[in-house]
């Protein structure tokens, strides 16, 4: 592996408003696309995070030969975003699951066991090294988040057509269980297959835990993509999408029961800054009020991140552009009200795949890029806590 570093960053990284100067360090502001010698190789980055020695840790899918499912590469770079190396997991270990977890200065993640289907949960230090993978006694993750010092993991239950919401400890026990059937019937479980094989649309899977104990997982249950709040016996509330094309794209719970959320119908894009979600009863994302936003690609992917910039609370949204451009929207999270826009990427097409504050209050955005045009790269933006506050054009 070799990284490739774009030098013109006032062309590349901010197309709209080049703001930086001779003050800011290399490690606050910079741009990297990670190449590699294998040429028809396939990476597809999934998700960064921040280690404690302020470097990154970068997760990707790999194209594989003998499966149907990707394989799991991590990429380990300095806080400057050199690279540093790379570890490629045996075969044997595919789909891995977005979010990294932290805790302490240990690094989780969930994937799978090619012929089991298995998932497996693995951790990683500072450095990148690896610790040896612990079987979870589940088939098929589909998306995992923290919650203190267990994990939320949705997963797949082929068997019996279901998605199950567990919660799981360190040590890979589960601790916690609901199953939801999807439904039946011929080709009720296509689009859910699809999404493991990457020969469909990727699901915005989504799981998590709300301040009042309830959990939410974004899947499908009773036909349809739902967003579904549970005590883990039974759901809840359920706010229901348009079988597979319609639901919620990103989620984020702020306080007294309101929600930072975008969604999507039938190709159509929608940002929420500051929604009411009925997570007791029975509703509709294609009832749900919002800003369109038409220029995102069609059913984007949206990532949202809570962050504060100059003081003010601020909701930063990140999505993709028809013309191949990362475009980062803030709004005021007291009220939702737009910010600002701004955009990354130039010449080169870019899909964003993953958004997180650095421990200095900028942002790490980890895109989608291709090199000539065919192969697909990792490529990682970090944007400095002056240059998102320049963003903001709105007081």
């Amino acid at each position: 592996m070799r990284y490739l570093t774009t030098l013109l960053l006032a062309f590349i990284l901010l197309a709209g408003c080049d703001i930086r100067d001779n003050d800011i360090e290399p490690s606050e502001s910079f741009f990297r696309i990670y190449d590699n010698n294998q040429f028809d190789t396939s990476f597809l980055p999934l998700d960064v995070i921040q280690t404690s020695n302020e470097g990154y840790l970068i997760i990707s899918g790999t194209r594989l030969e003998s499966t149907d499912f990707v394989g799991v590469n991590i990429i380990t770079t300095d806080k400057a975003g050199n690279f540093l190396d790379e570890v490629a997991l045996a075969p044997n270990f595919v789909h891995p699951v977005a979010d990294w977890m932290a805790i302490d200065s240990t690094y989780y993640f969930f994937c799978m066991d090619d012929a089991s289907l298995q998932t497996q949960l693995f951790s990683v230090d500072a450095d990148g090294t690896l610790a040896d993978p612990i079987p979870v006694g589940v088939t098929m993750p589909q998306h995992a988040s923290l919650d203190g010092q267990e994990f939320i993991l949705s997963s797949y239950d082929n068997e019996n057509r279901a998605t199950l919401l567990s919660t799981v400890s360190v040590d890979g026990s589960i601790t916690a269980s609901a199953s939801f059937l999807i439904g039946d019937g011929e080709g009720v479980e296509e689009p859910v297959i699809d999404h493991y094989t990457r020969t469909g649309r990727q699901f915005p899977f989504m799981t998590g835990r709300l301040d009042n104990g309830i959990y939410y997982f974004n899947g499908f249950f009773n036909f349809t993509l739902s967003l579904v709040f549970t005590d883990l016996s039974e759901a809840t509330g359920v706010v229901q999408g348009q079988q597979e094309n319609g639901g919620l794209s990103a989620l984020m719970p702020l306080s007294g029961g309101q929600f930072a959320a975008a969604r999507f119908n039938f190709g159509d894009n929608y940002v929420l800054p500051n929604a009411a979600l009925n997570t007791s009863g029975l509703s509709s994302s294609a009832d749900l009020a919002g800003n369109p936003i038409l220029e995102l690609v069609p059913d984007a992917d949206v990532y949202i991140e809570r962050m504060t910039i100059d003081e003010q609370p601020v909701l930063v949204y990140a999505s993709t552009t028809k013309n191949g451009q990362v475009i980062i929207l803030l709004y005021d999270e007291t009220d939702g009200a737009w910010l600002g826009t701004d955009y990354l990427g130039f010449s080169n097409p870019f899909e964003v795949r993953a958004i997180h504050e650095t421990v200095d209050g900028g942002l790490a955005v980890l895109a989608q890029t291709s090199m000539v045009g065919r192969f697909p790269r990792s490529s990682l933006f970090k944007l400095s806590a002056k240059e998102l506050k320049g963003m903001i054009v709105v007081d």
